[in-house]
């Protein structure tokens, strides 16, 4: 098939680029009332929609649920066979209609008037009858849709999309959400893991922690290496406290200056000031220092200064932050 592909893929990507770039334009201060609206609810967003748009809206309430904001989707269709339970007067409900005139959606709009809840239409009409009886409307129209036949919502149904995440981002930023807010509703698999791990959950403790004196010798230094597996050692001082640290790379740099590894104390070869962590640090920060510097392992340090950790590229690997 003599079919330019390619050519049919870049227009549709040129077109819904073209609306969510009309859409920064056309944004007012009917976007900042919306925000303030859900803001100030007691209540939670529950968004509808039909058809497309009611998996736009699917996906929207998804996000502002993952962001901070208390949302759930309710199908119009089922709202109106006793889902509607599901709203309250305390919520604010955010209705996606392209059109505005969607006949499942207007059907809950009186009943939503009489439980006072506050409506928030997204359309691509603004003169729709959605539109005019909503509290704040949003207007997401678009030029063309990407089907050549004008037909099946695409460059609309992205409109929509984008103007949900820009709701909810804007809410998130303004209610200071945080990383850590995030972990909490992502605790599970390695998105989780690189939020909430941290380098107590992951390190080396008590007797497997690679760590000789500086009085020892750079032999015993490279038999405790060996012995822990770590690819390091920590060297403590008379008090317990880190002096420096000791690694495979730096054997292999000292070996190019003929060093004796019997009679040469590890004190004198060791890297002091090196980078270290503290047990509360996050994994996936410490992923981080360790790729900006280049090293291969940390040792984790307590409020005194003593080791009671370490941990290597292995560990992260290990716990799925990598």
């Amino acid at each position: 098939m003599n079919f330019d592909f390619q050519a049919a893929g870049r227009r549709v990507l040129q077109i819904e680029a073209a609306a969510i770039a009309a859409l920064e334009h056309s944004l007012d201060a009917h976007f900042a009332t919306a925000c303030q609206m859900i803001m100030s609810t007691q209540g939670r967003v529950v968004v509808i929609g039909m058809g497309k748009s009611g998996h736009i809206g699917n996906k929207i309430a998804a996000t502002f649920a993952s962001t901070g904001t208390p949302a759930f989707f309710v199908h119009p269709g089922e709202a109106s066979h006793g889902d509607l339970g599901m709203i309250t007067g305390h919520d604010v409900v955010l209705a996606l209609s392209n059109s505005g005139e969607t006949a499942e959606v207007l059907t809950l709009v009186p009943v939503l008037k009489r439980l006072g809840t506050a409506l928030i239409a997204i359309t691509g009409n603004a003169e729709s009858t959605l539109a005019r009886l909503a509290d704040v409307h949003l207007q997401v129209k678009v030029a063309q849709e990407a089907c050549p036949l004008g037909l099946a919502p695409t460059a609309s149904t992205t409109a929509a999309l984008a103007m949900g995440d820009a709701i909810a981002v804007a809410l998130l930023d303004a209610r200071g959400f945080s990383a850590d807010d995030f972990a909490l509703s992502h605790p599970g698999g390695s998105l989780g893991k690189k939020l909430l791990l941290r380098l107590a959950d992951i390190m080396h403790k008590d007797s497997a922690i690679p760590m000789v004196s500086e009085s020892a010798s750079v032999k015993e230094a490279l038999l405790e290496i060996s012995r822990k597996g770590l690819g390091m050692t920590a060297i403590i001082d008379s008090r317990g406290q880190l002096s420096g640290i000791f690694t495979d790379g730096d054997l292999r740099r000292e070996l190019d200056n003929l060093l004796d590894i019997h009679n040469t104390p590890i004190s004198r070869v060791m890297t002091r000031g090196c980078i270290t962590a503290t047990p509360d640090m996050l994994a996936a920060q410490a992923l981080q220092i360790m790729e900006q510097r280049k090293i291969n392992g940390l040792i984790v340090l307590d409020a005194q200064g003593c080791p009671v950790g370490a941990m290597n590229m292995h560990d992260l690997l290990r716990s799925g932050v990598i």
